[in-house]
């Protein structure tokens, strides 16, 4: 491939590439970059251009059908369905048009034969910023914070195709510090955390108040950086002291009976923010908590539900004076009714972990006791938890098959008193290889033996 073959296509290439395109030539742009922007598509703007200053600055459209193909119109919220046809554009009797004095704030609708541009092209100039002082106006101390602020930073509108007016973000940032909840650590907790919120014009700025006590610093502004000018900057000066409060709770069940069944032990942890003073965990037996029964003023409270019912407990917290206050989570604990229901018969040794313990069905008892006797009122077993049982063994061996008894009393989480008797039947199980059974329980200073 010859070098001219070359050269040719690299023109070729560089005019395709130039072409459709816009450039801007003059002294408000040599010390200070175009900054483009793409809008978002709903705007119908290919590209919005934000120039330090216009004065003096030309705009070129490279053509790709050729420079006679091309049109200009401008367009505003006022205008942009009877855009306005430009007249003095110039061109280079090649693919490119310019204006040589691009006018500021306005819309252009770039018509390229059958292929239409819309832009939108900005003077800084006209929107520049200053910041002098910083106030915060403390006028909803619990919810939201808005600051007056000596200087100047208003809006920069622009328009969409459709005449409708939106607003550049200038990045003006507001530096300060909150608190934010971390559930990623053990134990979780609120941390301090810096913020930095972005705003479109110094008339905007309002911030949800902060969890903690803190400096406010103001910069700006976005395309003062771009340039690499010197931002600008103000401080409140004070430190501000929030009054607003949050909290988040958890909790975690120790019991380990059935579910909703008493006694339900349940541990319950607040965790407050800062300006916290006044806290409390809140039972009530409605979830509206009309009707509020106990109140712990503490962050944490181990208690444990003992009679049966439904049960609702939340964190409460409040600032000093009780003028900001929150909630959280509200938890709903239901102990149901007691129940025993005792079984008459067992195979202990027959089959590993099949019927081969004897134990209650219960549920809310808060009290147990059981006792068990053979025969002859001798006792083999005794136990006191209703997740225990009888193993079919006295003295760390099985014994006989027969009939034995049982005497339980307990009380359920209802107020209900058990005094439960009955026997128990134990089935007939096998002794390995041995043959007859030789075991067996005989009254005190009998014949027998007592295993």
């Amino acid at each position: 491939m010859n070098k001219r073959l070359i050269s040719l296509m690299a023109t070729a290439l560089a005019l395709l590439s130039a072409a459709g395109q816009v450039s801007f030539a003059g002294p408000g742009v040599e010390e200070h970059k175009v900054i483009e922007i793409t809008p978002a598509r709903s705007t119908g703007l290919d590209k919005i251009f934000v120039i330090y200053d216009t004065d003096g600055v030309s705009m070129t459209f490279t053509s790709t059908q050729g420079a006679m193909r091309t049109t200009w119109c401008t367009f505003d919220e006022n205008t942009w369905k009877n855009p306005d046809t430009l007249r003095n554009t110039v061109w280079d009797r090649g693919t490119n048009t310019t204006l040589n004095q691009v006018k500021k704030n306005t819309g252009y609708i770039i018509k390229d034969g059958h292929k239409r541009y819309y832009y939108w092209v900005i003077n800084y100039a006209d929107y520049q910023l200053s910041l002098y002082d910083l106030f915060p106006l403390n006028d909803r101390p619990c919810d939201f914070l808005s600051f007056k602020v000596d200087g100047e930073g208003v809006r920069i509108p622009y328009s969409t195709t459709t005449g409708q007016i939106e607003y550049l973000d200038r990045g003006i940032k507001l530096h300060y510090d909150t608190q934010e909840w971390n559930d990623g650590v053990i134990p979780p907790r609120w941390e301090n955390t810096p913020m930095a919120a972005s705003f479109i014009s110094l008339g905007d700025i309002m911030i949800e108040q902060p969890l903690c006590d803190t400096f406010f610093e103001l910069t700006g502004d976005y395309f003062l950086e771009e340039w690499g000018e010197e931002t600008q900057k103000t401080e409140s000066g004070e430190l501000y002291h929030t009054h607003a409060v949050k909290c988040n709770s958890d909790t975690m069940k120790v019991s380990s009976g059935k579910i909703d069944s008493a006694p339900v032990e349940i541990i319950f942890t607040g965790y407050p923010t800062q300006a916290v003073v006044y806290r409390a965990w809140e039972m009530a037996t409605d979830p509206e908590f009309e009707n509020i029964i106990l109140t712990y003023n503490q962050d944490e409270v181990d208690y444990t539900f003992n009679e049966s019912g439904t049960y609702y407990m939340r964190y409460k917290v409040a600032n000093e004076d009780g003028t900001c206050e929150d909630y959280g989570e509200t938890y709903t604990i239901s102990v149901g009714e007691s129940e025993l229901v005792c079984p008459n018969a067992f195979s202990p040794g027959t089959t590993p972990e099949i019927n081969d313990v004897w134990k209650v069905k219960y549920k809310s008892l808060i009290e147990f006791h059981c006792w068990i006797f053979n025969r002859w009122g001798n006792l083999v077993c005794e136990f006191t938890d209703p997740d225990e049982g009888w193993d079919g063994t006295y003295h760390g061996k099985l014994v006989d098959t027969g009939v034995y008894y049982y005497v339980i009393t307990a009380v359920g989480s209802d107020g209900k008193t058990y005094k439960n008797r009955g026997d128990i039947t134990i089935l007939r199980y096998k002794r390995g290889t041995g043959g007859a059974d030789t075991g067996g329980l005989v009254p005190d200073g009998g014949g027998g033996t007592v295993n």
